[in-house]
């Protein structure tokens, strides 16, 4: 199978091309986790992948519960559905927990204060959602000291021992809530069915991928992410490439948008991380120069769905109403010509439409 038929199978796979679900929700379950520890951003990433999405739409399904923002799978947030949370968890906790096990050495968090920090938490978000600073004050008066990165690493530790997850929303500010409160019971499955399910899921959402994709992906050993693979490998198709065999499900397939297609993506959009051993099919060799700038607010231009620079917004000046327009700076790595610029400009639409707000491009 030739580079161009991956990557159009990768970008439907991925919903952006092709029929987009028309609930956030639904958008999450299809990729089954999305990376999003910078939260405005994964909001954008669920949104461009959901059929006429608001940020307020996307909102109100991470506040509502539909959708969970957790760790999970590796170790950072993610959006996740509430269907999927628990599995997800009792699945991947663990290998996350023994990865963190010598940063939490480092800070002192042996088992009793672990122990102690869960029996503090589960108590606080017994009463109602705590935000971040009331869980921190709730594990002082426990007598464990929340301190620099410790109260980071105890949050997360709660959230990987399904705890707490996230809460509705409290004057914008995040809360936890309690996990069995967010998240509905479900019967635990097999080991081997859960990891069948997460290489279906995984490949449905980010196929064509290879094993060693999901091994990075899920926190799974290379030998785990092969038999999840074997596992799961009923009714999927395989395609090699350079050395690689790659396996997608061929019924997530769709005909490509014109040519060429504009996506604006985060740095941290599941097509760009979603990848650990394979992100050349989609980012190309430009992807070094692209990906190694230290600066956060940099995201990644797809043309075709493949990496062809740079965008960013451009933050309006301290004391500026946040109702203005969104000023966006693009930075291609080639010349997108008119066809592209048309295509660029059809993109920025697709933004405002789920900002709410209208979006220009920055001159200059």
């Amino acid at each position: 199978m030739l580079a161009d038929e991956l990557v159009r199978r990768r970008m439907v796979a991925q919903r952006l091309w092709g029929p987009r679900p028309r609930r956030p929700e639904e958008a999450v379950r299809a990729l089954l986790g999305v990376q999003a520890q910078d939260h405005r951003p994964a909001r954008w990433a669920v949104g461009q992948r959901t059929e006429g999405a608001t940020d307020d739409s996307v909102r109100r399904a991470i506040a509502d519960g539909r959708i969970v923002r957790t760790h999970v799978l590796r170790p950072t947030w993610h959006l996740v559905h509430r269907d999927d949370a628990r599995w997800l968890l009792a699945l991947t906790a663990p290998r996350i927990l023994a990865r963190m096990a010598s940063r939490h050495r480092q800070l002192g968090l042996d088992g009793g204060v672990r122990r102690r920090a869960l029996r503090a938490i589960e108590r606080a978000v017994a009463a109602g959602p705590r935000t971040r600073e009331e869980l921190g004050e709730a594990l002082a008066a426990a007598g464990v000291d929340p301190d620099g990165q410790r109260l980071p690493h105890l949050l997360m530790v709660a959230e990987l021992e399904r705890v707490i997850a996230s809460g509705p929303p409290r004057d914008e500010a995040h809360t936890y809530a309690a996990f069995d409160e967010r998240v509905p019971p479900a019967a635990p499955l097999e080991p081997d069915e859960a990891l069948a399910r997460l290489a279906r899921r995984f490949l449905a959402g980010h196929g064509p991928a290879t094993a060693g994709d999901l091994a990075r992906w899920a926190s799974l050993t290379l030998r785990e992410a092969r038999r999840a693979v074997e596992l799961g490998a009923e009714g999927l198709e395989r395609a090699e490439l350079d050395g690689r065999v790659y396996l997608f499900d061929p019924s997530v397939d769709a005909d490509p948008p014109p040519s060429p297609a504009v996506e604006l993506v985060h740095v941290f959009d599941e097509a760009i991380v979603g990848y650990g051993e394979s992100p050349d099919l989609l980012t190309g060799p430009e992807s070094a120069r692209l990906l190694t700038q230290p600066d956060a607010f940099v995201r990644v231009l797809l043309v075709d769905g493949r990496m062809a620079g740079r965008w960013r917004e451009v933050r309006p000046p301290r004391g500026k109403g946040a109702a203005g327009p969104v000023e966006v700076r693009v930075d291609p790595s080639r010349p997108l010509g008119r066809a592209g610029g048309r295509a660029l400009r059809a993109a920025l639409e697709r933004y405002a439409a789920f900002l709410g707000r209208p979006v220009v491009l920055a001159s200059g």
